[in-house]
């Protein structure tokens, strides 16, 4: 078993935590051959995000009190196995309705992953300490979006959209493989009682009860629906309007993953000395900035797609600063129940986004507004709540 404050460890939650993009970014690529092979328009396409994302936060309002009463390790195990499953019908699905379908349980199974590795996050660290663990995992998470896209990308060129779906398998067992060997044991005492749903909904009902959760919680839904405003729309958007291949557009929006990567890897080398709360509002300042320019290239009409990416670069390396402080803010207030308010954190952000999603696809044409105007607006938001709600955070620290 590996060893709390370990770099294996951090290793092992990073790599869980990348399922979620994994499951997203590998397939994009092929998004306009799923639709051409499946004979379904591109809304109806986009609804095999939107279901996965409503399956994510499905999942994740259950995995959190399940775990908080019977252990991080088994649920985990369990969770894992599901998504190995449901994306085996991933692969073999011969219709678009079946393929949504499966992506909604793909997503029921991969929820666990990350919700369970900022749970064993929070039962080991708190505070700074738990920013400074989470940016390492986000630095090393960062990968998953920025390798996705290519691999999804020669996989669609070579083998066609199924192929991402296999490897995803592959990935499953080797997950499910190093956790039931590695991962340790975290929860060391569940809550007093009896399991039951009015028992989860009483713990839910203390998190939500907590302001300076709430306004955490604020920040992080905002951002994450500006992220899934690009992960759902960029593949119309660059290989419809701009006209890029799939192969290039998975090296395009790789580009720009790279800012996630240098966002978390500053929050890494600085959090300890400047805090959560700067760390957050520096974040999100830079957020606003990048949405801001995805707006000015819209507006303006530049033709060239490196503009654009250049805009979500910003925003994503903003991203990279502030989420990890912002979910470390959110879960320290909950030594005791940080299962349940993992689950409730990514509730929120991924319902959110799913609808962001659904929305965005029905609008998606010859324009990019959908999604620039999208990111754009998230981005200032984000940082108004941050300045509005210094005070009430700050009853977490």
């Amino acid at each position: 078993m590996l060893r709390p404050g370990t770099f294996a460890l951090t290793l092992l939650l990073a790599s869980l935590t990348g399922l979620g993009p994994m499951s997203t970014d590998m397939y994009v690529p092929s998004l306009p051959d799923i639709g051409r092979a499946l004979h379904a328009p591109t809304a109806q396409v986009q609804l095999t995000i939107s279901s996965y994302l409503l399956g994510f936060a499905a999942g994740q309002i259950l995995y959190g009190p399940i775990s908080d009463r019977f252990g991080r390790k088994p649920v985990l195990l369990a969770a894992l196995a599901l998504y190995g499953i449901a994306s085996v019908i991933c692969a073999a699905t011969q219709s678009i309705e079946a393929l949504i379908a499966a992506r909604a349980v793909q997503a029921l199974g991969g929820a666990g992953a990350i919700v369970l590795a900022r749970a064993v996050v929070r039962d080991l660290y708190s505070g700074v300490r738990a920013g400074r663990e989470l940016s390492l995992m986000g630095s090393i998470q960062a990968f998953a979006p920025i390798m996705a896209p290519v691999i999804g990308g020669v996989l669609q060129t070579v083998f066609g959209w199924r192929a991402s779906f296999i490897l995803l398998v592959v990935i499953a067992v080797l997950a499910g493989s190093a956790t039931a060997r590695l991962l340790p044991e975290t929860l060391h005492k569940p809550p007093p009682g009896p399991f039951s749903f009015a028992a989860m909904g009483r713990l839910y009902r203390s998190v939500l009860e907590h302001r300076s959760f709430l306004a955490h919680l604020g920040i992080i839904t905002t951002t994450f629906v500006g992220l899934y405003a690009w992960v759902s729309g960029a593949s119309i958007v660059i290989q419809g309007i701009y006209g890029l291949s799939p192969l290039a557009f998975g090296l395009t929006y790789a580009v720009g993953s790279l800012g996630y990567m240098i966002g978390t890897n500053i929050a890494v080398r600085i959090v300890m000395r400047r805090g959560l709360d700067r760390m957050i509002g520096l974040g999100t300042a830079i957020m606003a900035a990048g949405g801001l320019a995805m707006a000015a290239v819209t507006a303006l009409g530049l033709s060239d797609v490196v503009w654009l990416v250049l805009g979500m670069t910003i925003y994503l390396a903003g991203m990279g600063i502030a989420m990890p402080q912002t979910m470390a803010g959110a879960l320290t207030p909950f030594p005791d129940r940080a299962g349940t308010a993992s689950s409730l954190m990514g509730f929120s952000q991924q319902s959110w986004a799913a609808i962001a999603a659904a929305a965005i696809g029905a609008f998606l044409g010859r324009s990019a507004w959908p999604v620039s105007g999208t990111i754009a607006a998230m981005g200032c938001l984000a940082f108004l709540i941050w300045a509005l709600t210094r005070q009430v955070r700050s009853e977490a620290r």
